[in-house]
This record gives structure tokens, sequence and C-alpha cells, in this order.
């Protein structure tokens, strides 16, 4: 199941390393918003149609405006005439349609899932498709606040002239609520019960009391009709701040697996490593058998069996795709500025680095597995794994 693909990025400006899913693909969302003038929920800036096409793609058709839809729209972007969507979720669409159809319901969604299946991205995607934007979000932390939720003061203002609305200072949740948009808080089990709960009123009611600005028009805000709420969850974060059975009650579930598709991986970590080399000024050369080779390594280790069907130890940490970019990004920058650097020979220091983050004796698994399915595939003949194999001193 997930992750995401974004095919080759503009360059980000001076001083932007990373653009917002809006930015970074607003000519696809401006076709989109002339493509389809079907029924939209209020507040939307697409369809729920339009926004499923979006995150999922247009399944290699290629669309085309009807001629008197191509002036430019309100953000100013003039659309192309034709346009072949790219998928950029790799996932069920039945999936992506569930999450649209909570959304259009204004019904909280919470995405949960092992780290590093794009919880994060999908979220990030339905915000900028739905509303515009993906900027109105909380991280959850332990440190984080009610105030997060709600509202904080100026309080430079707030001791010169008292309680005002001038003084006040909405959260991300409030903004959106107030304008009809998608709030987005990230790691929500991260946050202490207490601040999570303060959702709980704000998905039932709609709004929020401001005791301070009591007998005035600013004492009650209430949500526009659009406004909602999409968290995301860690399943590795169960027991940290566990979300309470009221809170649970107040949002749609749906997990994000693993991509189950091994070509469909290699091609996901191919092209996001290759993003990532070329944000850093290189061209991204890593030989596709080398790629092919790290994400079957990634996948083992992960699912505990092999593609043969050879029982494997699973590590404790989480073996996941966004990890596997990581190391593929690594190797590609080595290869790009450090000269005569070979990239079977810096996998395994890599891999080993990604085992040990959890569990010291996820370092004797990792051998374990070098001592069986790397060691049979090199005895079946094969030259990558028997170079990998080979190796086996780099992982000590």
């Amino acid at each position: 199941m997930t992750t995401t693909r974004q095919a080759s990025p503009p360059a980000a400006p001076s001083g932007r390393q990373a653009l917002p899913a809006e930015d970074r693909h607003a000519i696809e969302l401006a076709f989109l918003a002339a493509h389809d003038d079907g029924p939209r929920p209020p507040g939307w800036a697409l369809t729920p149609r339009a926004v499923v096409t979006f995150i999922c793609g247009s399944g290699g058709e290629t669309l085309e405006l009807p001629k008197t839809r191509r002036a430019p729209g309100a953000d100013g972007i003039e659309p192309p005439a034709k346009l072949t969507v790219e998928p950029k979720f790799v996932g069920e669409r039945a999936l992506v349609e569930r999450c649209v159809v909570t959304l259009a319901g204004e019904r909280g969604l919470l995405l949960v899932g092992e780290p590093g299946t794009a919880k994060s991205m999908l979220s990030e995607l339905l915000a900028a498709a739905v509303c515009g934007t993906s900027a109105l979000t909380v991280q959850g932390t332990a440190g984080t606040t009610e105030d997060a939720f709600r509202y904080g003061w100026n309080y430079a203002l707030l001791l010169a002239q008292g309680p005002s609305r001038q003084a006040l200072v909405d959260s991300p949740v409030l903004a959106a609520m107030r304008t009809g948009r998608v709030a987005r808080v990230e790691e929500i089990t991260r946050c202490l019960p207490e601040v999570q709960d303060a959702l709980v009123s704000i998905l039932s009611d709609r709004r929020v009391s401001v005791p301070e600005l009591a007998s005035t028009p600013d004492a009650l805000v209430a949500a526009v009709p659009g406004f909602t709420v999409i968290a995301t969850a860690n399943l590795r974060d169960r027991g940290v701040s566990e979300m309470s059975a009221a809170l649970k009650r107040r949002f749609n579930f749906e997990t994000v697996h693993p991509i189950a598709d091994p070509a469909a991986e290699t091609a996901l970590v191919r092209g996001q490593a290759t993003a990532v080399v070329q944000r850093a000024g290189a061209a991204f050369e890593v030989d596709d058998a080398v790629l092919d080779a790290l994400v079957t390594v990634f996948r083992d280790l992960r699912s505990g069996r092999s593609a043969e069907g050879w029982d494997v130890e699973r590590p404790g940490t989480v073996m996941s795709t966004a990890e596997a970019v990581q190391v593929a990004a690594s190797l590609g920058v080595a290869v790009a500025y450090l000269p005569g650097a070979d990239v079977l020979d810096l996998m395994p220091g890599h891999l080993l680095g990604v085992v040990r983050k959890d569990d010291p004796a996820d370092h004797s698994r990792l051998l374990g597995y070098w001592d069986g399915p790397v060691r049979r595939r090199a005895e079946d003949g094969s030259a990558m794994w028997r170079r990998l194999w080979d190796l086996r001193e780099n992982l000590r």
C-alpha cells in the first residue's frame, strides 16, 4: 500500500528546500478545478471526484479542457488545454475514496499505520486538494498545549488593551473553523490526553467559546461549512497517549498499509530518491539492480518472510518505504559527490544504520538475514547477491 510519488517536482525557489503540495502541484490543481465542474461540498476547491483523480492520477488518460474553461482561475494560474494527472499515492484507490467521502461529510478523518507509510503526505495532498492549503497544521508532541487547538493571546496587546479580538491569536484549528478549511493534526497520539480532548467539543459542537470576550460578538467562534480535521497516528505510538473513547468516536479511522507490489515500491523509491538527489544538485546514478536488491531487503525484513518464502527474523525497527528512500538517496549522493564510491560497498553500512535505531539486538538479526536469504541467493548464482554476501564483514 502506500506512499507517495511526485513526478519531477519543480525546483524550489531560493531559500525553500521543499514546496507544499498546493504549490508543488499548482498546475494540476488549477486544471482539475476547471476540468470537473460537477457539484462540490461547501468550501471545496475541487469536486470529490477530482480530489480522487488528483491523488490517484488519471490512469494514464490525457484529460482535456473544454475551450470555455481555459481562462485563468481565481489563483491566476491558466490551466493547460490537456493534462495527464500523475499518481501521487501508491495504494488502494478505494482508501482514497473513503477518505474523500469522510471529509465531504465534514467528519474527522484519522489516518493510522506504521511509520513511513505516507500518512502525512496523504493528509497534505487531501488538504491541498479539498481547500487549497495544507498549512493549517498542528504538530503533535508531548509539549503541545491546548492553545494549539483553541487559541492563544498576543500578550503585548493583551496587556495594553485587555482581551480583544485583535489580541486573540487563532490556532490553526480555529483558523480552519473561521474559513471552512481542513485542519491537520500530525501525530495526535503524541499529545497528552487532556490536550487531545480539546478536539472533542470542536468536532461535536463545531464551535469554540472565548470566555475572555464574553458579552462581545467574538465570544463564540462557529465553524464555517467545509471545516473538518485530518489527524495522523503511528501504530507504534499506541499507549503513548491513548485517545479517549469520546475522541475516537468523532473520527473515521483509515489504515494506511505498506506497499504491496514490489515493482510499485521500487518505482516509488527510485522516483523519490531521484528527486532528493536532484535537489542536492546532482544526477541520480544508482543502478536499477542495486535498487531492486535494496527494496528486496527492506520488504523481506519488514514482512518476516523473503520473496522465496524463507523465514526471516524481523527487526524491531520499522523497515519502511520512507527509510528505503533515504538509503537510496544517500547512495545516490555518495556516488555523485564521492569519487570512486561503490554503492554496493556502502549499502550494508546504511542498512545497519537503519536497523540499529531502536534495538541493538537488531544488529544480529541483520546478520542472520545475511546468513540466510543473502547467502542462499548467492549460492543460487546471482552475481549481485554474491557480491553482497562477500560484503558481510561490512556489517560488523
